[in-house]
């Protein structure tokens, strides 16, 4: 991000994402900022700061303090505290069996944001990045405790694919997803199709290869997608499927158009993830 001010607003959030996907509420934040101070200047810190303290006061919680060094690349993020009820605390090991699986916020962010690096990105689409990217999990933890979830993961650098197969681990369980219902940003596709895809995703879905089996019909192309390293991802939810529609249509009422339901939980069997396009009977 070249605007300061959406750097601070993206490293918030995706700083505070980590207490959302664990159901919780923040309370308390505090920055962790390196910055070089004898190359910007020092009004680009105060926008990277601003952004910061508007999202953690979006988010209900209260800035304490920080700490800064002195560094040749800018470094933003936050360390954060936050409180949920013991009985009702989500992990990555709680998907049972039966389960569907919710995806709060589409795929494609780190393939657009390698675009934006290659200054190829138009500018409606960095809009568009930057504002899923900002964009809290506040309501998506909300109504995931409300409708009653069985288990949560946020996704971020090790991509759908990495951070499902986390949560088939730790639950025991096999995961099948759909590919054509996981929300992606449009501009992705073109540009997974024009090779602009960053290395972390192609070191994702190469890592992922050992445990997660893939249709045929399921092209290279969204097998990158669905690997893209990300920053600042949705939730991912697993809850007893005669809550999913529930659960997504909760989410679309409060403004969380492109979550959807994008596979089911099984008993352990085989490979972690199985891809495939679309649910048969």
């Amino acid at each position: 991000m070249d605007d300061p001010y959406a750097y601070g607003q993206i490293a918030a959030a995706n700083s505070l994402s980590d207490v959302y996907a664990m159901g919780g509420k923040p309370l308390t934040a505090m920055n962790i900022i390196c910055f070089p101070t004898k190359i910007l200047d020092l009004t680009v810190l105060a926008e990277i700061l601003k952004g910061g303290a508007d999202k953690i006061r979006e988010a209900g919680a209260v800035l304490v303090g920080g700490h800064s060094v002195e560094d040749n690349e800018p470094k933003y993020g936050l360390s954060v505290t936050g409180v949920v009820h013991p009985d009702r605390v989500m992990t990555n090991a709680g998907a049972n069996p039966g389960d569907v699986l919710v995806l709060t916020k589409p795929l494609g962010i780190g393939i657009i944001t390698t675009a934006i690096k290659g200054e190829l990105a138009a500018p409606g689409e960095i809009a568009m990045v930057t504002e899923v990217m900002a964009a809290l999990n506040k309501e998506a933890a909300e109504a995931m405790q409300e409708v009653g979830a069985n288990g949560c993961t946020d996704i971020t650098g090790f991509g759908l694919l990495g951070h499902a197969s986390e949560m088939a681990r730790a639950s025991g369980v096999s995961i099948t997803l759909y590919s054509s219902r996981v929300p992606v940003l449009e501009p992705a596709r073109g540009y997974v199709t024009m090779g602009i895809v960053p290395a972390g995703t192609r070191g994702n879905l190469k890592y992922v290869g050992q445990f997660v089996e893939f249709a045929p019909e399921v092209a290279e192309g969204e097998r990158l997608i669905l690997a893209d390293a990300i920053t600042s991802g949705g939730l991912l939810i697993s809850l007893p499927a005669g809550k999913g529609e529930t659960l997504v249509h909760k989410l679309h009422s409060r403004g969380i158009t492109d979550a959807a339901i994008i596979g089911e939980v099984g008993p352990r069997c085989g490979s972690l993830i199985t891809v495939v396009k679309e649910r048969t009977a």
